[in-house]
């Protein structure tokens, strides 16, 4: 080996040793107004540096601030702080944040009661959040530390995410009695089916405007379920943005806080935890999925072609996909939850199959979906399309086209090789027979032979 292959092996080696296990990469643009705000979330910030991220703090005042150079990304991730001004600047614009998510840019937007501003309603009403006016705040009054000294009942105790069995699900923790402390506003959502609740309010939970002087709201501006605390939306070129109501839930204080809920019981948050599970889902560490081969061939033949154009009529055909899954910091195989199911479509203008794939192998970094079915009787162009969709995981969407073909000359069922048609063959047969044997009787039977009369006088 030269000294230029060693040289450049070693700095290969530096290379992979510090970069941040998201797929995306390791630029991450802190937007923080005051620089002196950085101790509150020392533990926030540690926690990403040491996951690899080289973190860019900047104030929104800055001129020098831009999302893109020369029309390409200048950061692969974005956290925008809530600024004390009005406003985040003109490099910070609903449009701007928009296109750096159409460049598989990733964001987390962190909201608070006081410090909204009119930029950040604007980027989450393009993807249908409506963030509440400013002072408005989240309160439950059977949820809530009691160790704290507000009488608000601000600081809310959420228990994690349940653990679901038909979609996956990567903030429930270790499923016991963890609960994450909140105090911020919580948030309404539209319909855009791309957007996944990570936090919803409890039943009796609810934002009220915090200058009205009742005791009591008298018109809550979202009252229960309808309210969200954090809220994720992944675009349908995977790029990820993660909306949070509050600012404290990130901070060190939040970290080490010990609550006692309503019930009498004491516990420390796991803020922390979810914390690091919402921003490696964000910055694409985890639940990020990828197709690493297809192949479809005929069935029971040992040579078969992998992936061939044409097949024919009524052939008998398999198909695989294999799936793998990005774990933090290597590949793992990616395991369909228990109740949903991974299917095939088998389709020209409407699908003619859907059918489940199944598991039939797995490797260290993968597992293999397998498929087998009889092709239907017609021709045309058909496609193999695999449309999986869900919650917290990227998307999957394959589509093969292939052509299917009628039978070749030599390719039809012989008659003799059909039993339905022996009955005609017997038939053909019979007529072939009784015909040579009418004619050789037509042949071999002369007519009897008359006498002559003589003629008399």
């Amino acid at each position: 080996m030269t000294l230029h292959s060693l040289l450049f092996s070693l700095l290969w080696l530096c290379v992979c040793l510090v970069s941040a296990t998201s797929l995306t990469g390791s630029r991450l643009l802190v937007v923080l107004e005051d620089a002196d705000s950085k101790t509150a979330y020392s533990k926030f910030f540690g926690d990403l540096e040491g996951r690899g991220y080289n973190l860019h703090f900047q104030s929104p005042k800055d001129d020098a601030l831009s999302l893109f150079i020369h029309g390409e990304r200048a950061y692969d991730h974005v956290i925008l702080f809530p600024p004390k001004a009005k406003g985040y600047g003109p490099a910070l614009t609903p449009q701007l944040l928009v296109e750096f998510v159409n460049k598989d840019g990733n964001i987390l937007l962190l909201t608070s009661p006081s410090g909204t501003t009119e930029q950040a309603r604007e980027l989450a009403r393009e993807i249908e959040i409506e963030l509440p006016p400013r002072d408005f705040l989240a309160v439950d009054h059977f949820n809530f530390d009691t160790l704290s000294e507000s009488e608000k009942h601000d600081v809310i105790l959420i228990p994690r995410p349940a653990l679901s069995k038909t979609t996956k699900n990567y903030f429930s923790g270790n499923g016991g009695d963890e609960v994450i402390a909140f105090r911020g506003a919580g948030h309404v959502l539209g319909n855009r089916p791309l957007l996944f609740p990570v936090l919803t309010a409890s039943r009796t939970a609810y934002t009220y405007d915090t200058k009205e002087e009742s005791a009591y709201a008298e018109e809550p501006w979202a009252v229960g379920t309808q309210m969200y605390y954090v809220t994720a939306l992944q675009a349908r070129n995977n790029a990820r943005l993660t909306v949070s109501g509050s600012t404290d839930m990130f901070s060190d204080e939040f970290f080490d806080l010990e609550v006692k809920s309503t019930n009498g019981k004491k516990t420390k948050t796991a803020n922390q935890a979810f914390v690091k599970e919402i921003t490696q889902w964000t910055f694409n560490e985890i639940g990020v999925v990828k197709v690493k081969a297809v192949r479809h061939y005929l069935m029971n033949e040992t040579d078969a072609q992998i992936n061939p154009s044409v097949y024919r009529i009524k052939n008998d055909i398999t198909f695989e996909i294999e799936l793998s899954e990005w774990a933090n910091d290597h590949w793992i195989p990616f395991v369909v939850p228990s109740e949903d199911s991974l299917q095939l479509e088998f389709t020209m203008l409407d699908p003619y199959y859907r059918l489940p794939l199944l598991p039939t192998s797995t490797t260290d970094e993968s597992r293999v979906y397998t498929t087998s079915f009889k092709a239907p009787d017609q021709h045309g162009i058909f496609a193999f399309k695999v449309n999986y969709k869900r919650r917290f995981i990227s998307y999957i969407g394959e589509k093969y086209t292939i052509t299917l073909r009628h039978f070749a000359h030599d390719e039809y069922t012989r008659s003799w090789a059909i039993s339905g048609a022996w009955v005609w063959i017997a038939g053909i047969w019979v007529t072939i027979g009784g015909f040579l044997w009418f004619c050789a009787l037509w042949l071999y039977s002369a007519p009897p032979r008359k006498e002559s009369m003589k003629k008399t006088q």
